[in-house]
């Protein structure tokens, strides 16, 4: 059985972290893609960084559309650096290995993540 602390399974507050981590993450990518903008840079921080910013507050209320929103800005990645660098393996993994290192955890807390919008589509509390 799993363990609940303040009425909640311990997955759930471990998503709700995920959500956090991920709004975090977001903040620091606009605050620098704004300014790399503003420098006439890439505007894949910026774009990626407010994507980031929906995804980690769509986790924080329990809704299944943060995790989808997180895999689109992971397919965001890996599009912007193919397109920008090419297959060189060397040259990919600092672009897109965090990234996808992070979509394991985001695809685990999808049942999780399903079952806490059931719960609020029915009333109750997540």
């Amino acid at each position: 059985m799993l363990r609940e602390y303040g009425g909640k399974p311990l997955v759930e507050w471990l998503v709700l972290l995920l959500g956090v981590v991920i709004f975090l993450v977001g903040l620091v990518f606009v605050a620098g893609g704004a300014e790399l903008a503003l420098l006439g840079g890439s505007l894949y921080y910026l774009l990626c960084g407010l994507v980031l910013l929906a995804s980690g507050l769509c986790m924080l209320m329990g809704r299944l559309q943060g995790a989808l929103l997180y895999l689109v800005a992971l397919a965001y990645t890996w599009v912007w650096s193919v397109w920008e660098i090419g297959f060189s393996p060397i040259d990919l993994l600092p672009r897109a290995f965090g990234p996808t290192l992070l979509a394991l955890p985001v695809l685990f807390s999808i049942p999780v993540l399903r079952r806490m919008a059931a719960r609020l589509a029915i009333g109750g509390t997540c």
